[in-house]
């Protein structure tokens, strides 16, 4: 018996392709609800800070710190950890000012800590509502701060810019950046430069206009704001540029939002006066139904550079014109100065989604090189003028079948940071290796393009895990990551670290010769930079998906690292978070290591907890058939692609909601779990459609006791 709506050749194909291809006084356990603020022990003799997200604006994420290094790298030991709010993704860069290190977790928390100890100095809850949570696609998650004159700057998950006193963590100054009526979350950094804290957005999956603005950091007043797409042509456009821009969409695709959000990466140099901005894909993903498949729909997937100062337009490079596969190039931005060819030329290097490594003079944005860092199938090639060779089977929404496309929308490499080790001249890239069936939506409701709904022009639900244990078995041996060493001159890898799976977190590399990454299976490695022999590993106790972070005080140099499964991987993907046969779960922590540390981690409390079986509930295969689309459009993007968890939020096959169509009804259409974050949907979904929801998930539950897979790792 099996319950798959996935058609057998999409899988043959697939199948085909991928098998080929504490203790003592150093340790700090709970977060304390209230703590006195008090000055850091640590003087400023000897100090190292961490004072910017990529530790300067050139974003290298290299440290000339030393003292750790590749001799005695193995007498790394656990300093001191705190357990952080929120059961959810921690993607956080702390920061290390003056003697204090501040940091960020889930839902927008942010905290100062004595950096010596773990010691809490204080805490400040933006109080972001649960509610929101729907309209972001990959979890309330925060990826930190920026510092600047005394103030903390966070942009919180529900769209506000927030100023914080850094000595008493009270607010300064808040101020909403987005139409909180659309589906506008934000999860980035915000960066500084002259005067101004600069912040953008996400949403482009559910159909928004993505921009960037700056706001002047003593008073929150907005000093500009740049539109990623052009608005309505017959209206005068906010950008002078876009009077070009437009001519490069089609139809009535402003109605349908544009995307382009600019969610994540940022980079700038003071000397060009230049603030880049990495954008986002498009909305929706599909250039159908977008723009009737016609032009390049600029801004989408491009690097932008403007003025600082002004917000106005310089240059762009586009990675992918027209994208339809989600090749964000929001991906980290390293600038840097390159001897190519005998000149040393001033560049900005990126590996976006599309796989391919890029290397650009940014004073001009023009093209110097770019080579493919993992294996892809949507282009040929870039050609002499840096323009991709698109490979016309890549073009989904010109057929009636799903197509195969590699890298996956998970992308070649994601929002975790890479390094630019200024000692080694290379770049240490955390690289997936994935492929994705892309269809065509035909059923895509141009109506409604900001409902609650992922909004993709995409169907989903050829991509769900076909009942064959043995090509499920297949397709995650397929499915991996590794950590790369790659020589932006040569444009070629230097070496590389395989790992079982993708979603390993980003890097840090230092003057002592190491190059430090966390990794999805949970363990934080210290590699040698040159060779990349693994010298020295940690067992985490959940997957680590942020960059690390080092520092000096007092003349001792520490490392740390946030902690915590979660991201739109495990999120959506289900089956495949299953790395090296383990169960992820998250444990959302802040960890600090120095030579001869003595701490410990707790023992785990994670316990297995058995699948009930649904064998005399009521279950209609037609219902649950027709529920497969729905779910896959309104639920896999937290609970799994499939109906199975990966790790973060609940399996809902466990869930004992399903056994009844009132109990099912009552979270699903009325929103009476609103308050953890599960809104009702019954403006999306009749009750009827809400019922097949529920029958699909009972199918799921079944096939899952028919194979034996009942069992899941609980916190």
């Amino acid at each position: 018996m099996t319950f798959s709506f996935l058609s057998r050749p999409t899988w043959v194909v697939l199948f085909s392709v991928l098998t080929l291809s504490a203790c003592g006084n150093e340790s700090t356990k709970a977060v304390p609800k209230t703590a006195k603020i008090k000055q850091s022990e640590a003087t400023l003799t000897q100090n190292t800070d961490w004072a910017k997200h990529g530790n300067s604006d050139f974003e290298e994420r290299f440290s000339t710190l030393n003292q750790i290094n590749s001799a005695n790298v193995g007498d790394l030991g656990l300093s001191w950890y705190i357990d952080l709010l929120g059961d959810s993704g921690q993607e956080a860069t702390p920061l290390v000012v003056n003697g204090v290190m501040y940091t960020t977790s889930a839902w927008s928390h942010v905290y100062a800590l004595n950096p010596i100890t773990g010691e809490q100095l204080w805490h400040f809850d933006p109080k972001v509502s649960k509610t929101v949570a729907v309209k972001g696609c990959c979890g309330p998650v925060n990826r930190g701060l920026a510092y600047s004159d005394g103030k903390l700057f966070i942009g919180a998950f529900d769209g506000r810019l927030i100023a914080i006193n850094a000595k008493t963590g009270k607010l300064v100054w808040e101020t909403q950046t987005v139409d909180t009526t659309q589906n506008y979350t934000i999860t980035g950094a915000p960066r500084i430069a002259n005067g101004k804290v600069f912040i953008g957005n996400g949403g482009a999956e559910f159909g928004v206009r993505g921009y960037v603005s700056a706001y002047d950091q003593d008073t929150g007043e907005m000093r500009w704001r740049f539109y990623t797409t052009p608005g309505d042509p017959s209206k005068p456009q906010e950008n002078p540029i876009h009077n070009e821009t437009v001519k490069t969409w089609s139809g009535e695709f402003w109605k349908l939002g544009g995307g382009a959000t600019a969610w994540d990466s940022m980079a700038y140099d003071p000397e060009l006066n230049l603030l880049f901005v990495g954008t986002g894909n498009s909305s929706p993903w599909n250039p159908r139904i977008r723009t009737q498949g016609k032009g390049d729909n600029l801004f989408v997937s491009s690097i932008l550079a403007l003025n600082a100062d002004t917000g106005s337009y310089v240059w762009h490079y586009q990675t992918t014109p027209q994208d339809g596969w989600d090749y964000t190039a929001t991906q980290h931005m390293i600038l840097a100065d390159l001897d190519i060819k005998g000149e040393t030329r001033k560049v900005i290097m990126q590996a976006p989604k599309n796989g391919f490594f890029y290397v650009l003079d940014r004073t001009n944005g023009n093209y110097i090189s770019a080579e493919n860092y993992v294996p892809v199938t949507w282009a040929e090639g870039i050609d002499d003028n840096g323009r991709p060779i698109i490979n016309p089977a890549a073009k989904y929404w010109e057929q009636d079948k799903p197509v195969l496309v590699t890298p996956a929308w998970t992308g070649g490499h994601n929002w975790h940071p890479m390094s630019y080790s200024k000692k080694t001249g290379l770049v240490y890239i955390p690289a997936h290796e994935m492929s994705f069936p892309y269809f065509d939506d035909k059923e895509f409701d141009i109506n409604n393009p900001l409902s609650l709904a992922v909004n993709l022009g995409v169907d989903v639900a050829p991509a769900s895990f076909p009942d064959n244990p043995e090509v499920i078995k297949a397709i995650k041996a397929g499915t991996k990551g590794h950590l790369s060493a790659w020589d932006p001159v040569a444009q070629k890898e230097v070496w590389r670290v395989q790992y079982d799976g993708p979603w390993n977190g980003g890097v840090l590399s230092t003057a002592g010769d190491l190059v430090f990454q966390g990794s999805a299976a949970g363990f934080v490695n210290a590699y040698n930079a040159t060779s990349g022999e693994k010298l020295w590993e940690f067992p985490a106790q959940t997957g680590v998906v942020a960059p690390p972070i080092t520092y000096q005080i007092n003349g001792e140099q520490y490392i740390t690292v946030s902690v915590g499964w979660g991201g739109i991987f495990p999120r959506m993907t289900g089956p495949m978070t299953q790395i090296s046969n383990s169960d992820p779960v998250n444990r959302s922590r802040l960890m600090t290591f120095k030579l001869n540390g003595k701490a410990r981690l707790p023992e785990t409390q994670g316990t297995l907890r058995a699948m009930q079986t649904l064998d005399e509930i009521e279950f209609d295969a037609t219902m649950a058939k027709a529920g497969h689309a729905d779910y896959e459009r309104y639920c896999a993007g937290c609970h799994g692609t499939g109906a199975v968890g990966g790790g973060v939020v609940p399996d809902l096959r466990y869930s004992a909601a399903i056994t009844t169509s009132a109990g099912f009804s009552a979270i699903v259409s009325d929103g009476v779990l609103a308050s953890r974050g599960m809104v009702g949907f019954k403006k999306e979904l009749s009750p009827e459609r809400i019922e097949a929801l529920r029958h699909f998930v009972i199918d799921r539950n079944k096939f899952a006791h028919s194979i034996g897979d009942t069992q899941r790792t609980s916190r």
